[in-house]
């Protein structure tokens, strides 16, 4: 793949995620709201819902189609998440890589488990992980964009 094909597949990638940001912030704002040490109704539980749902989407665009293809476009060679994660971390595009394998972990969880036990941590670790994602998105913005 040549240099102008990865840096279209890379504005390719940010344009999708910046598709899916402003639902996925909407379901931040609407469920950081909501007290959860509380018993919680049907309608609190379909918030979460979507923002379980739309924290995964959110995680994977970025982790796996973003930052991947923002590392292909610097010809660095990182084969795992948890080198690229690193690496990213070491390049100064994410600021914490423990944050994004801690927010795959969460998404992997989300992704491939029923939320019939402990769903309340899940939604609280949803919520908190949620803001350290933007924040990592925010910095990895600010890396493209002084980069390019």
């Amino acid at each position: 793949m040549n240099q102008a094909n990865i840096v279209a597949l890379l504005e390719s990638n940010r344009q999708i995620l910046g598709q899916a940001m402003p639902s996925f912030i909407r379901s931040i704002e609407k469920c950081h709201a909501f007290d959860l040490e509380t018993l919680i109704s049907f309608e609190v539980e379909e918030s979460f819902d979507a923002l379980t749902s739309k924290f995964a989407r959110v995680s994977d665009i970025f982790t796996q189609k973003v930052l991947k293809s923002f590392l292909i476009l610097l010809r660095e060679d990182a084969p795992t998440f948890l080198d690229r994660m690193n690496l990213c971390e070491k390049l100064g595009i994410i600021p914490s890589a423990n944050d994004l394998i801690a927010i795959r972990d969460l998404r992997n969880l989300i992704a491939h488990q029923y939320l019939t036990e402990n769903f309340l941590e899940v939604y609280k670790e949803s919520l908190n992980l949620s803001l350290k994602l933007l924040q990592a998105i925010q910095c990895a913005n600010a890396a493209f964009d002084s980069r390019s």
